[in-house]
């Protein structure tokens, strides 16, 4: 499947730090029931992964239970 993604807003992991390292970007953006994520040291030309919105929903789920 491919979704266009020009034109997304993005927003940064509240994990990242201020320094542009290691950060993870997600869009809220136009694409019902999708979640598109880039990793930002590539944002202009790397790839955009897009998952469904459950499954993010499921894994955003399983990274805040505690170990």
């Amino acid at each position: 499947m491919r979704a266009d993604v020009n034109g997304l807003s993005w927003r940064k992991s509240s994990y990242s730090n201020g320094e542009g390292g290691d950060c993870v970007e997600v869009s809220d953006g136009l694409l019902p029931g999708l979640v598109p994520v880039r990793d930002s040291k590539q944002a202009a030309t790397g790839p955009v992964l897009v998952f469904p919105a459950a499954s993010w929903a499921s894994f955003i789920a399983a990274v805040k239970r505690p170990a």
